[in-house]
Parts: structure tokens; sequence; C-alpha cells
């Protein structure tokens, strides 16, 4: 502990103990002195990021395998470009802390009252806090060295309770003001659950799962975000019962897992996962949360689905409220109740899957993925892009805990390239990441290959390359996609791409880059990236224009008027 502290210390110490070990910067002069004179010589190493929004992103793969991250910014021109990375991080509930150089309260003070402005003020001194307080838990400003401390600790805390972002205000002039040290060491807040509505739930839920002949347990995002991945594992080997999870949730429970059935996304499922649906009789939702890509053209049978997330337990129109997970999960492996017709699942499909392809031919989406499935190995971590890609890695087998990464609610395209910076620098030593994404997408963020080089990171980044904004397309009107009709339909116009040559961007950056339009050649390149190290690898993969996986044409089917 730090006998002599500074609010500018403080925080650091703060971070530290939180197990941050790297932060993302972009050099901002209200920010840049708390960086070079207490950030640099700590345990933490910055790494400077090319601009905000990716060092947002980098920040939130980081943290999705940290348990925490963190960025730095300077005032408005800077802080406000990482917004849409902070909005997603709330979205999905990933702890990110954002420290915003703000000018002095000497320059805020002149601002308000004369007029004259210093550099990137907008209207004072509550512009920047206004918008974050929107999209995050805590949202402080240190203008007083005696109430620093004591606001830092109630930010932090809530970022690590509630797993959400928080966002400080850190005053150049600020920066160097004696505080106390800090106290001990900080932890999550309780959140306690009523104990009649715990008890009530719980009499409800194990009543069908008693009852239930083919039950079936949904393990959704939650139970990652609140670190309750072995009681959920106990719980599922006890019961004997079969699991799926969510495309955000896939891989937060090892897909080795004998009980693992597959991934539920609605009508991108895979057969097998959408029989085991239809077939169970009950189905127990833990840490799920409904959205959009979790449908996908499939409403869920709410009379036989309870819901236990969000404090709260639903199974059709019952409503029972102040419930935790992690207390109903341990309300349920006290229960020491035994199941009807305890079975394990059928092979998924992903096990399944044929890579037999003509080395010469041309490459498709679905191809593709038949094709990298047999890269995959235990220490492989694959992350996906908000794009067609979500359907196709849906499928694939992932082995490690946090074996996948993606942001399928919030959905912002051009997130996974500068993601796999934070992932890259939080993985284990022997794990490698596959990142795919689309045109699109990457041409958003394609600055991150820079940082990734810079640092020596070794990501393999694959770029698939039909030319358009194919997701926003599918989204719009998939019927362009049907590939059982003749369909001379054009993309909508908003949706084409100016085409980049990705692979050359390897000569920009100083990395490595391979481009592959058929099977051979997709070979030769992911052997080759595999063997770099180093660096990062983009390989760059020309499909077809009207190309998607095949978990993608059921909409295209319906979209025109089939079903």
């Amino acid at each position: 502990m730090t006998k002599n502290c500074t609010v500018g210390r403080y925080l650091v110490e703060r971070l530290s103990q939180l197990g941050l070990d790297h932060l993302f910067s972009i050099a901002g002069d209200y920010a840049i002195h708390w960086l070079t004179d207490y950030v640099q010589p700590s345990s933490i190493q910055v790494i400077q990021e090319v601009n905000e929004l990716n060092a947002g992103y980098a920040a939130d793969g980081y943290a999705r395998l940290k348990g925490i991250g963190a960025l730095c910014a300077t005032y408005s021109a800077g802080s406000l470009c990482a917004v849409n990375a902070l909005a997603g991080a709330y979205v999905e509930r990933v702890p990110i802390v954002l420290i915003n150089g703000t000018p002095s309260i000497k320059q805020t003070l002149t601002f308000e009252q004369t007029g004259f402005s210093a550099h990137h003020f907008i209207t004072g001194r509550e512009t920047d806090l206004q918008c974050f307080e929107h999209i995050t838990v805590a949202a402080i400003r240190l203008d007083n060295q005696d109430t620093a401390p004591l606001l830092i600790d109630y930010a932090l805390i809530q970022c690590i309770t509630k797993r959400q972002p928080i966002y400080i205000e850190l005053l150049s002039d600020v920066i160097n003001l004696d505080c106390d040290p800090p106290q001990g060491t900080l932890t999550r807040a309780r959140i306690v659950s009523d104990p009649t509505s715990l008890s009530d739930s719980l009499l409800k839920i194990i009543e069908r799962l008693s009852n239930a002949t083919n039950p079936l347990i949904w393990v959704g995002v939650e139970v990652d975000r609140y670190g309750i991945h072995d009681k959920v594992q106990e719980l599922i080997q006890r019961l004997k019962i079969p699991f799926v999870t969510e495309l955000m949730s896939k891989s937060i429970i090892s897909e080795d897992n004998i009980m693992f059935a597959g991934v539920l996304d609605g009508q991108a499922s895979s057969e097998a996962v959408q029989s085991i649906v239809k077939d169970s009789d009950f189905i127990l939702a833990l840490g799920v949360w409904l959205t959009d890509i979790n449908s996908l053209g499939w409403e869920p049978d709410y009379s036989k689905t309870a819901f236990a997330s969000l404090q709260t337990v639903k199974l059709g129109t019952s409503f029972i409220p102040q419930v935790t997970l992690a207390d109903f999960v341990d309300g349920l492996l006290d229960a020491n109740l035994l199941t009807h017709n305890q079975r394990e699942p059928a092979p998924s499909d992903s096990s399944l899957i044929s890579t037999s392809h003509n080395p010469n031919d041309q490459i498709t989406y679905q191809g593709f993925y038949d094709y990298i499935s047999r890269f995959i190995d235990k220490n492989t971590i694959i992350g996906s892009d908000s794009s067609l890609n979500y359907f196709g890695s849906l499928l694939l087998k992932v082995n490690p805990v946090h074996g996948f990464i993606a942001q399928p609610s919030y959905s912002s395209i051009g997130y996974i390239g500068p993601a796999a910076t934070g992932v890259c620098l939080a993985m284990q030593e022997n794990q490698r990441f596959i990142a795919i994404t689309g045109d699109g997408g990457f041409q958003m963020s394609a600055q991150c290959l820079s940082t990734q080089t810079r640092f020596g990171l070794n990501p393999i980044i694959i770029v698939i390359d039909n030319g358009v904004y194919g997701v926003e397309q599918w989204l719009s009107d998939a019927s362009i996609f049907d590939t059982d009709v003749s369909n001379d339909k054009p993309f909508f116009k908003e949706c084409f791409l100016h085409r980049w040559d990705y692979s050359k961007l390897a000569d920009v950056f100083h990395c490595k880059g391979w481009k592959a339009s058929t099977y051979q050649e997709l070979e030769c390149a992911i052997t080759e990236a595999l063997a770099t190290q180093g660096c990062p690898s983009i390989i760059h993969v020309v499909v077809p224009s009207k190309s998607i996986p095949d978990n993608a044409k059921w909409k295209a089917a319906i979209d025109s008027g089939k079903h």
C-alpha cells in the first residue's frame, strides 16, 4: 500500500488490484501525464491504440476473458469516439472502465464564465458526463482530492458488481493532488434474494423438473457474467440433463461436455437442437437473455420454458421477482432432486460436418465453414463479427471455456477485429485466436492490424469478401439469396461495398497476408497462418455475393414467399 498517495496513483492501484494488466489508450494532452507518470511505471502495460473505437472494442474483448478492461481517452474529441464501444459493453454486460482525461478546473470555469474555450470543449463540464451516464452504471467526475477515493471505489464496485461499464473524468489538475491511500480490497456488492421469492421459485421449478420426462437446460450468458459456471456444470452433471447454449453464451461451458447438445438460436440452430427443443416437455433457461438473435424466426414456448435471469424467475404467467441466479442454482443443488429419463444427447451436428471439397473449387460461405472446422483444436478461440458469420460459427465446435467471442446482442459490425487485440493479450499463452469477419465490418476497423503488429500479437483475421453488406441485405430481404429459383434480383444499392485487396494490407501494416478463392488456397493460407508468430495474419477469402451459410437459408425461403 502506498503511504504518499495521489489521485492518479490511487486510480492505478485500484485498477491493478482488480486484475487489470493492460490498458488501451490514445495519446491526448489531458490524459498523457497520468499515463506517463502513473500508469507506465506501474504493473499495468499501456497498449497504444490507433483510435478510441478500436480501443473500446479491444478493452471489451480483453474484459470478456480477464474480468475487467480499461481504456483511456481525452475529452470529447477522443472519448465520444468510444461511445459505440461502451454502449455495446453496457448492453452485453462487459465490465469496462473508461478514464477520460479532462480539462482543469481553471479551464472549465474560464469557459463557462467568459466563453474562452479550451480545445475539445463543447458545452462545459456536463457534455461528456451526460453522454456516458446513459450507457454506464456509474459516471463520476474527479474534481476534488478528498472525494476522489470514495468516488473511484464506488464506481469500480458498481463495475464489478453489475458487470457493466463505468466512466471516470480525471481532471488534469487533480491527478497529482494528495489523497488517502487505498484501504483493503474492492469486492462485489451483495445482491440478495427475497427468501420467500426464492423458496416459491424453487418449489415451482423443482416440481416441473421432477415431473418432466424430457427436460432440457438452456445455459445463458448471465451464467458467465456472474461467474457461476462451475455450479451450473455441477447441476447438469448431477441431473444428467442435456444442455444447450445461446450464441451469446456459446462455450461458456466446454462444448466437450458429454451433455452438450448444441447452440439454440431459433431456426439457425442445427436440426438436432431444434428436435431436442421440440421434444422437451420442460426447458430450464438459466441466465438466458432473450433477443431477436436468440429467436431468429422461432418463438420460445413460454408455457414449458422457465427463465431464471435478471433477478427474476418466470414461467408462463408466473412472475417471481428478486431471485438471484446464484441463489437459485444453489437452491437446486441443495435440493438433490432426481429427474426422469436421464440421458446423453445425440452427437451435435457440428461434429458431423463434411470437409470433402475439390481443391480447385471456388469457396462458398458454407464450404468455408465446413473446411475450417478441421483447423479448430482444444487451444483455439473463435471470434465472429456481426455478419453472416454468426450463422456459420454458431455450428462450429469450440472446446475451451470462453472459446467463442462475439457481440450478438448489440451487434456492431467491425467489433471482432479490434476485440482480437484484447483477446490476444488476455488469453493463455498456448491459445490461438481466429477472428472471422465480413468485409463490410472489417473496413470499419482495419487499423486493428497496426496495433496487433506493434505489440507482436498473432490473431488470424479471416475476412469473408462477398462485396456487400450481406447481413444487412439478409435482414431486410433475404429472398435474393434463394438459390432454389432463378434469381437475378439485385442487392440494395446501399449494400454494395468498395472492394479492397485485403491481403495487401499486410504490406501496409507489416504483417502476413494471403488471398484464397479456392479450397487449396485456403488450406495453404490457414496452414501458414497457424505457423506464423509475432504478428497478425490476414486471410482474404473470396466467396460469391449470393452465397450464404446453410443455416441462414430459412429466411431466404420465407422472404421468397415459400413459407
